[in-house]
């Protein structure tokens, strides 16, 4: 699923349930140490779609450890991202030749809280999510905006070191299955890159789920 928005040379794994009973990989233990049951299995059904992942590439499974920001680690030359929800595990790796970064993100296809679309807008998006409402009454713009704007700052996170609020981005959507972000603030990278001032991404509606991925050339 995830894998159909992702270019060639990223490597998606992805599950749609649990394996009763699975414990979490040596020395990730203490990474889910307080969470609840079904945290605890959503966590290692990711982390092990990630380590399938990352045997393409050749690594023998590791832990996957985390930084500051709760944000996977991931071996040296390789970029990646994760993502789960309810009936959805997945995991998307790739060298940095392929790709500078890459975010993916998964939501339930079911309405956003007004309150919540109302903190995760800026000027102009409502608008384009009512005219997309009218056009297409079938998709959850709301939540599809959401998820999008994860995407992006599961991407742009690793590349800044920064944290990247809802309202500092503003996205036009395409209802044919893609999604631009312009970038509101400051956009300079750790890695010498030129600085972030636009994102694309795509997005699919399957399975009860909506599913967007964002990667940034390398």
């Amino acid at each position: 699923m995830i894998g159909q928005l992702l270019p060639a040379g990223v490597v998606a794994v992805e599950a749609f349930e649990d394996v009763p009973g699975e414990p979490e990989f040596p020395g990730e233990e203490d990474l889910v140490v307080n969470a609840i049951e079904s945290r605890r299995r959503e966590f290692a059904t990711a982390r092990r779609c990630a380590r399938e992942a990352l045997a393409r590439f050749g690594h023998a499974p590791a832990p996957i450890r985390r930084g500051s920001n709760r944000e996977p680690l991931w071996p040296p030359g390789l970029v990646g991202s994760i993502t789960h929800t309810t009936g959805y595990r997945g995991a998307a790796v790739a060298p940095r030749s392929v790709v500078a970064s890459v975010g993916i993100d998964t939501e339930q296809d079911d309405p956003l809280p007004d309150d919540v679309e109302e903190a995760v807008t800026v000027r102009r998006e409502p608008e384009m999510l009512a005219a997309l409402a009218l056009a297409f009454p079938l998709t959850q713009w709301g939540r599809l905006l959401f998820s999008a704007k994860e995407s992006i700052y599961k991407a742009w996170y690793p590349l800044t070191g920064r944290w990247l609020g809802f309202e500092d981005t503003c996205l036009t959507i395409d209802p044919a299955g893609a999604f631009a972000a312009t970038l509101l603030i400051d956009g300079a990278r750790t890695d010498r890159g030129p600085p972030l001032t636009e994102l694309q991404g795509r997005f699919l509606i399957a399975r009860g789920l909506i599913a967007t991925a964002v990667t940034v050339p390398p």
